[in-house]
């Protein structure tokens, strides 16, 4: 649990809105639950493996990879190119708090299948990691487990991907809310691993207020964890060493892209919108609780913007001005990202 004044009303408000978010159903995270690992493992590398691929539907399958950091079977759900008379990039896209173990999944909330019907690519999503901002953790948690995602993500997924889909090696990546924030410092830790990274809704200043705040309301009030186990004593330098903003100079030559709302209601913000479907309690959370979470990641997106600004790194920074946290914008910005990203992939 949190254990030190939040300074300020916002801070305040911010940890109600995500106390209360954890209470609503597609912004927390539920367990999933696993068979024992499938015989006849195909790919190795470094102790992990691939355990199973199956089909969906379509081109649409499931992967499970047993991570050797972190003990234990990881489910992706993949979308294969439409071509794949040749190698394809990979776009490696997150999910938020709930890490995909609910419904709070682009697989659940948004077009995304349909999205990437023609394009080709493969698109691979963890479908795991509630709470654990896709990072590594300094210590295994009592509540969470262990967390080993950027050594998962960066190191031991990557050559099993390339080897079962037969990809040419190129990667992006871009996540959103917790994610948002992930992502940027995925492509810091792994420079060379990726040639783009967009961050939808996410927090890129993480060691300071109202970012740590964040941080902790999302890990310990909606997770249930300790963000001490995760990157060690508050103001201590894990906390500096995972902070997108602090070490925004290692961003230098991706391609960004950055995209946020001001928390205000916008036009997916009505009865009518998708997600919504004429549910009056849905809409006041998604405009109470999401209206309050944005306004706070939209704040430290203006923050990371100035800092690019000043160390002159190209990015593109889109700020609509309204649109709470929820599921309609995000898909609108991985439509409003794809051809950056698809240009970062040679697509």
């Amino acid at each position: 649990m949190v254990n030190r004044t939040v300074a300020g009303r916002y801070g305040v408000r911010l940890a109600l809105a995500v106390a209360l978010a954890a209470a609503i159903p597609g912004f927390g995270g539920q367990a999933f639950a696993f068979a024992d690992p499938a015989a006849g493992t195909t790919i190795a590398d470094g102790g992990s493996y691939l355990v199973s691929n199956t089909k969906v539907k379509g081109r649409e399958s499931t992967m499970r990879v047993y991570s050797a950091s972190m003990d234990r079977e990881i489910p992706l759900r993949v979308i294969t190119p439409e071509d794949t008379s040749e190698p394809r990039p990979t776009l490696y896209l997150l999910n938020g708090a709930g890490g995909g173990e609910d419904s709070a999944s682009w697989q659940v909330n948004t077009d995304l299948a349909d999205f990437f019907d023609d394009k080709n690519v493969n698109v691979v999503s963890p479908m795991m990691g509630a709470f654990s901002y896709y990072t590594d953790w300094e210590n295994t948690d009592p509540k969470l487990g262990t967390n080993m995602w950027a050594t998962f993500l960066t190191q031991e997924l990557p050559p099993i991907v390339d080897a079962e889909l037969g990809t040419n090696g190129i990667n992006s990546i871009a996540g959103i809310s917790m994610a948002g924030t992930s992502v940027l410092s995925l492509a810091q830790s792994a420079p060379d691993l990726y040639e783009g990274v967009a961050a939808y809704s996410g927090c890129a200043r993480t060691s300071t207020n109202p970012g740590e705040t964040y941080v902790r309301m999302v890990v310990e009030t909606a997770g249930g964890g300790d963000t001490e186990n995760m990157w060690g004593p508050y103001g201590g330098q894990g906390w500096r060493d995972n902070d997108p903003y602090v070490n925004a100079e290692k961003l230098r030559g991706l391609d960004i892209w950055v995209s946020s709302g001001t928390g205000l209601p916008g036009p997916g913000d009505r009865l009518d919108a998708p997600g919504i479907n004429g549910n009056v309690g849905t809409l006041a959370g998604q405009i109470i609780v999401g209206g309050v979470i944005e306004a706070a990641t939209n704040q430290c997106t203006h923050a990371l913007a100035r800092r690019l600004d000043a160390l002159n790194i190209p990015a593109k920074f889109d700020f609509r001005p309204t649109g709470t946290h929820s599921w309609s914008y995000w898909e609108e910005d991985l439509h409003k990202s794809w051809p950056m990203l698809a240009a970062s992939m040679g697509l």
